[in-house]
């Protein structure tokens, strides 16, 4: 039987940090990462795809704010639906047509996917998910003066505004993505890490300000469908510790014990390498296989030759 392999796909494969974020540059970019989907496929993986939004969110928040007083702004909650619709479009469309090169006949199918939130998640009190693009210390203070926002520090790549991002507590439609996933379909879904809504039991569900991190909601994805492989694609082979130092190094033969000993110890940003562990590992200790790589070296990681490969949390851990 085939394997049901959930990939979240990181920013880079729908924006580069150096690119102008125009729609031919993004397509692109999607129409690159569809190839080495389309490897996947080929392979007899089944695969649920999902995506980050963080860059796109951003601009459309930029956008509400600037035309504010031409056109009404809409609320954080929609512009997440606005991006799982055209990036799913863009996937969707460049998928089939690399399939369609390749001679597989396989049905894709974009799922506009809500996701259940707390009102009272931790992070609301101290936002930490970046969104949009990225700003000088000077441009940062500026912004957070005459737009109100909340900016911090991403890494060592600038400033970028923060909103809350609420840890997802459930998948909403986890059962009709699995029943598509099942029957032979390539589900997108999940994008952006989801609509975050509040869910109440005497009342109409509703969607709430904040932007879910997209490997946290990928991870609880790949465990609510009961997927096989839980896989983050990002822009490098491996996880470090002392990442960007000069004693960089990259994690070979760990076991999960020894992963969580690195992350209290606080090798792996908040805004960056952090969540993405933070899922695999989370997902390892459902019994899934996680993976972390290359983009173009996915297929290769599948088969256990590349990337940061996290077995079940009673097998051994490997990183490689």
């Amino acid at each position: 039987m085939s394997k049901t392999v959930v990939v979240a796909l990181g920013g880079n494969a729908i924006q580069q940090a150096d690119e102008e974020p125009t729609y031919i540059n993004q397509l692109n970019n999607i129409k690159k990462s569809c190839k080495f989907l389309s490897l996947l496929v080929k392979q007899g993986y089944r695969l649920v795809i999902t995506h980050g939004n963080g860059p796109q969110v951003g601009r459309l928040l930029q956008q509400n704010e600037e035309a504010q007083n031409v056109v009404p702004p809409f609320p954080l909650d929609v512009l997440n639906a606005q991006t799982q619709g055209f990036i799913g479009y863009m996937i969707e469309q460049s998928l089939l047509n690399e399939l369609k090169q390749n001679h597989l006949t396989v049905s894709v199918v974009s799922m506009m996917t809500r996701v259940q939130v707390s009102s009272e998640d931790e992070d609301y009190l101290d936002p930490s998910k970046p969104v949009g693009t990225f700003y000088t210390e000077e441009e940062a203070k500026q912004l957070q003066v005459s737009n109100r926002w909340k900016m911090k520090k991403d890494a060592n790549r600038g400033w970028r505004r923060v909103v809350p991002s609420p840890k997802p507590l459930r998948i909403l439609g986890a059962d009709t993505i699995r029943e598509l996933s099942e029957n032979g379909n390539i589900v997108i879904a999940g994008g952006g890490g989801g609509i975050p809504v509040i869910c109440k039991s005497t009342d109409a569900d509703v969607g709430i300000e904040a932007v879910i991190d997209k490997d946290r909601s990928g991870c609880k994805l790949a465990e609510e469908i009961e997927a096989d492989v839980f896989m983050v694609l990002t822009d490098i082979d491996h996880v470090y510790v002392n990442y960007g130092k000069a004693d960089e190094k990259a994690l070979e033969n760990l076991t999960v014990d020894e992963l969580e000993k690195y992350i209290e110890e606080g090798h792996f940003s908040k805004g960056s390498m952090g969540p993405k562990v933070e899922a695999a590992l989370s997902f390892a200790k459902t019994g899934g296989t996680s993976i972390i790589c290359a983009l173009d070296k996915a297929e290769e990681a599948l088969q256990g030759q590349t990337g940061t490969i996290v077995n079940p949390v009673e097998k051994q851990v490997t990183v490689s």
